[in-house]
């Protein structure tokens, strides 16, 4: 719902909806204006620099959580597990089809999942807090065929907040993903906590911790990697060192031979990250400077591999969505340093007049992005805000509403092996739960 550096409900409850087709112009009360380059000169400027402050020294981020990992992992008391696995070993149950009204325009046969009644319904606004949903991958991104050793998986990202809109609320004190395994027509999932991993091999000192602050607004799967956007940060993890725990308890980290990951039963270490600020304090601005906010995430395969970023800009237009290039071998940034753990470039960038972007991704002709709808278009979703809208629009042209689709979207994603557009939203409802993944044709 609501980001930590983002400011209101006003401009998500705005208006929304539409049809298949629709002309509606992209922003309430004004004409489109393009979908519009960003000058190269600027872009070019546009970095990802995994060198971050440790304790008061400079240090490259892989290094650090490199040695951290393998000393989590000498303590012996988690067991390194890989995504296969962990998709093969049962877990919550979904429900295989769209079970909420969404919006979506029939002609373009919508299809898609839900989560079970406890991930739907999860509350952040409650003392007790929920789980919300932000980001969606899958398999379509992971690899060029679109299964992952022969399975058909999705990833989705979460944040846990607890007493928003009250008095003292605690935002984003949890981060989590879901691996998916969508084989057979079922749907069985489960979640993976985020954690930081700490210490050192000589030291003895393995351990990890919950990852602070992270919205976990976009999420790629790609290879063994998956990158989470959580604002000038872009966090990196590596699907071959799934840690599964020892212990179903609350507490997160190691004591002793104990093992335990806030009740989930696998942990997943960061094993680096980027910023796109001048240095770790400063924050991202959107749609101004040279150091674009990651807010959602997509995966191009047109060409050379990249990485889309899109920025949410609340309560109006501009926020830009930026292309960074992608090395297929280490499944990271592109870079010229040696190790591939440098700095990375961007490569394009535009400017979306869709108002308050919650989501950005391309079939390599039309850019797709999720956001408010324009005035006058929409209702009916039954809900106390109405549904959102997904626009498309070719580079430097004005974006027309492809179709209204659930309340709150989120990120979006585009699956090349079928030729769909896939999404999630993220809407409280603690009655009956109203959250779906679903699909569109592209």
């Amino acid at each position: 719902m609501t980001r930590s550096w983002k400011t209101g409900l006003t401009a998500l409850a705005a208006g929304f909806a539409a049809v298949a087709g629709s002309l509606a112009t992209a922003g309430p009360a004004q004409a489109a204006t393009p979908f519009g380059s960003i000058d190269s000169a600027v872009v070019s400027q546009f970095a990802l620099d995994p060198v971050a402050d440790f304790g008061g020294q400079r240090q490259n981020t892989f290094d650090v959580y490199d040695e951290a990992i393998k000393a989590v992992e000498a303590t012996g008391a988690v067991a390194q597990v890989n995504a296969t696995s962990v998709l093969t070993s049962g877990g919550r149950t979904g429900t295989n089809g769209l079970c909420h009204t969404t919006g979506l325009a029939s002609g373009l046969s919508p299809a898609g999942f839900c989560w079970d009644k406890a991930d739907d319904t999860s509350n952040s606004y409650t003392d007790a807090g929920g789980w919300t949903p932000q980001g969606l991958t899958g398999s379509y991104d992971a690899q060029p065929g679109g299964l992952w050793d022969g399975h058909k998986a999705f990833l989705a990202s979460w944040h846990f907040s607890r007493g928003m809109g009250g008095a003292n609320p605690v935002a984003n004190e949890f981060a989590r993903v879901s691996l998916v395994n969508a084989d057979n027509g079922k749907i069985a999932y489960n979640h993976l906590l985020l954690v930081e991993p700490t210490g050192t091999r000589a030291g003895g000192d393995g351990n990890f911790r919950a990852v602070q602050g992270t919205h976990a607004d976009g999420v790629v799967w790609y290879g063994n990697k998956v990158f989470v956007a959580n604002g000038r940060w872009l966090q990196v993890y590596d699907l071959q060192h799934i840690w599964k725990v020892n212990a179903g308890q609350e507490s997160v980290g190691i004591t002793g031979t104990t093992s335990s990951a806030r009740w989930s039963n696998y942990a997943l270490p960061m094993v680096g990250r980027y910023r796109t600020t001048a240095d770790d304090n400063t924050a991202c601005v959107v749609a101004t400077g040279t150091s674009p906010c990651l807010n959602s995430l997509s995966l191009d395969r047109t060409g050379q591999d990249g990485l889309v970023s899109a920025e949410y800009k609340p309560g109006g237009a501009g926020g830009r969505v930026v292309r960074w290039p992608l090395n297929y071998l280490t499944a990271l940034p592109t870079t010229t340093d040696p190790s591939g753990h440098g700095v990375s470039h961007a490569t394009v960038g535009y400017s979306s007049p869709v108002w308050a972007m919650q989501g950005a991704a391309t079939n390599g002709q039309y850019w797709y992005m999720s956001g408010t709808c324009p005035t006058g278009t929409g209702g009916g979703s039954g809900d106390a805000i109405d549904y959102s809208c997904i626009h498309r629009a070719l580079p430097d042209d004005a974006p027309h509403v492809y179709t209204t689709s659930p309340v709150l979207t989120q990120n979006l994603g585009y699956s090349p092996d079928t030729g769909r557009i896939w999404g999630i939203n993220e809407r409280i409802n603690s009655t009956n739960g109203i959250r779906v993944v679903f699909s569109i044709t592209g």
